[in-house]
Formats: structure tokens, sequence, C-alpha cells
């Protein structure tokens, strides 16, 4: 519908952000919007875009905050900027295409571990920088090394946390993790700052206390026969894609013995009991950083 100026009470042209008139002769609005917006007359779409892309990736946009696009906040790297939006646009905005472009970077996979030239650096992309997982993709992990399931409104059961559309579709976890309720476009309305909720969940909520218990993971190690060093490693590798150390290793083992005298130890109660302690173990390895950020 048209809408009339209050004061004019005339009905404005359609323009575009800093551009022309709109031309919408026998055309759909949408559709030239859509136009317009990939059109070389717009040098914006492409470079926002990329940018928006780049920071999902590296924790940090060229231009950060990324909806924060201004004169004054200049990106902090011009030419990487229009090179990723130069690329992009090329390709037909394949998101794919950009999305491997900065996987397959050499800055997307330097570690996070700073030298003494870039300790401080948190603009230019000299070193990895560590970021906790987003909530839904957090819960998603949880679920996925635990093998249970997340029943969500409107969504089959099984359905993954990221596959949410509506942003009033939650359950504490996801809310306290800091999940966008989705009433704006703004990227700030995801919040992933930690706070002590998000500890105290994670230590004394149910989320992942049930899951560790209901997935059965342990029991199942437990009845193919395996020693409490084999579930150990496998748990490892499950919650953190790696084998333990010696000394982890080690340590952890030591947890299943309790001692009989000065001299000799025996193994801890067979059945729940060990099945108890492995859970813990399970439990702590979900609890640590390694698992909940990206580094």
């Amino acid at each position: 519908n048209e809408v009339k100026n209050p004061l004019t009470e005339k009905v404005p042209q359609p323009k575009y952000l800093g551009g022309a008139v709109a031309e919408l002769k026998d055309k759909d609005r949408r559709a030239a919007l859509a136009e317009w917006l990939t059109s070389d007359q717009n040098p914006y779409f492409d470079r926002n875009l990329a940018n928006i892309v780049w920071s999902h990736f590296m924790g940090r946009g060229i231009i950060e905050p990324v909806d924060d696009v201004r004169v004054s906040n200049p990106p902090s790297n011009q030419e990487l900027l229009e090179a990723l939006g130069t690329h992009f646009r090329s390709y037909q905005f394949d998101l794919r295409h950009l999305v491997r472009d900065i996987c397959t970077s050499r800055t997307y996979q330097l570690s996070t571990r700073p030298n003494d030239s870039n300790g401080f650096d948190e603009r230019n992309f000299s070193h990895a920088l560590v970021r906790r997982m987003p909530a839904e993709v957090l819960l998603d992990c949880i679920s996925e090394v635990t093998d249970t399931r997340d029943k969500f409104k409107g969504l089959p059961n099984g359905a993954r946390a990221v596959q949410i559309v509506d942003g009033q579709t939650t359950n504490f976890f996801l809310t306290t993790f800091g999940r966008a309720k989705r009433e704006s476009v703004c990227t700030c309305e995801v919040s992933m700052q930690p706070n002590l909720s998000q500890a105290l969940h994670l230590l004394n909520g149910d989320t992942v206390n049930r899951k560790v218990h209901d997935g059965g993971a342990v029991k199942k190690l437990l009845a193919e026969k395996k020693s409490p060093a084999q579930i150990i490693q496998e748990l490892y590798i499950r919650c953190l894609g790696r084998a333990p150390s010696k000394r982890e290793l080690e340590k952890l083992t030591a947890t299943m013995t309790v001692p009989a005298s000065a001299s000799t130890t025996k193994p801890a109660a067979a059945g729940a009991d060990q099945s108890d302690v492995l859970e813990d173990i399970f439990w702590a390895l979900l609890n640590s950083n390694e698992f909940m950020f990206n580094h």
C-alpha cells in the first residue's frame, strides 16, 4: 500500500538507499529491490555480507561490530574487505564458495596461541581468537556426543537446535546461553558473553547431567567389556577429538581404584559405582573449556 507523507500529503517515490529513485513500472517491488541489492550500482551488499560471514568464522568482523557500518568505523583491513566482496560477487554470491574460501585460508587456520609480537592484537587477525560456541551449536554438540535427542515445539523429535526458526521457541539452556529472540536483524541480539548463570547451569543444571545419564554412552561401553582406560580414551575422542595425554590418562585411571592398604590397591566397585565414576569423567569433559570453545 502507498503511504502519504503526513506533511506534504504526497506519496513519496521509492528510492534506493543512497541511490536513485526506483523505476518500478510493471515491476514487483521486491524483485526490483533484489535486483538493486546485487547490482553493480550497489557497492555495499557484497562487502557487508562477506564481512558477516567472515565474522562468523573468525569471531570478529573486518568491520566490527558488523552492523555498525559507517565512515567513522572503518574496516581494519580495507583491501581484505574489498577482495572478499569482489570474489563473492564474481561467483554470483555463492555462500558455500565464500565459506570454502575463508575456511581454507591460512588466516582461519592460525593457532589461538599468540606469540610475543601479537599477544595483544584483537583486530588484525594475526592469530585465531578463542570463541565459545553459540547457544544452539553448543546444545547440539552436547546432544551429539551424549547420544541424546531434543524436542522443540513445532519440530520433530531429534531436530537440532540450529534448525529452530521461531525466535520464541526456546528452552532454559538456549536462553541462558544467549540465543537471539530474532526480534530484529541486528547480530547484537546474540549474546556470547559468559556469565555465572551459564557456569552454574553446566555444573548443576539438568542438561549435561541428564544427557550423560540418559544417553547411556558409558553403559554401552561397559557392556562391550572395555577397560576404564579404553573408555576414557573413547570419551576424550568423542568430546575433544583427541586422545588423552599420558598424564591425563594416568590421573583419570587412578580415580577408578581405591586404596586397600598402604601397599596395594583394588578396583573400584564394579557395576553402578564404576559407571558413576566414568559418567563423572564424561560430565567433566563436557564442562571443560576445550569442549565449549573453538580454538
